[in-house]
């Protein structure tokens, strides 16, 4: 009995999940003319922070370099 609660469930979350994939594609494609492209792009949001994306750019580049194994332990 337990087992067809979970099952239940777990259905009834991937159907719930399913609708609002729906619904959230339905709006968007409201948004936008029949041509399916915005008629103008969307404005920035404001200045660009580039210390912060320095920072995440030598971030993402150690860890590439840790998975390319360029440290060794000595």
């Amino acid at each position: 009995m337990d087992q067809k609660k979970k099952m239940a469930a777990a259905i009834a979350a991937v159907t719930a999940y399913i609708k609002s994939e729906e619904e959230a594609f339905c709006m968007q494609a409201a948004t936008f003319p029949a041509g399916g492209v915005p008629s103008s792009p969307p404005a920035p949001a404001g200045p660009a922070n580039l210390w912060g994306i320095s920072g995440r750019q030598t971030l993402m580049q150690m860890g590439n370099l840790m998975q390319l194994k360029a440290f060794h332990r000595p």
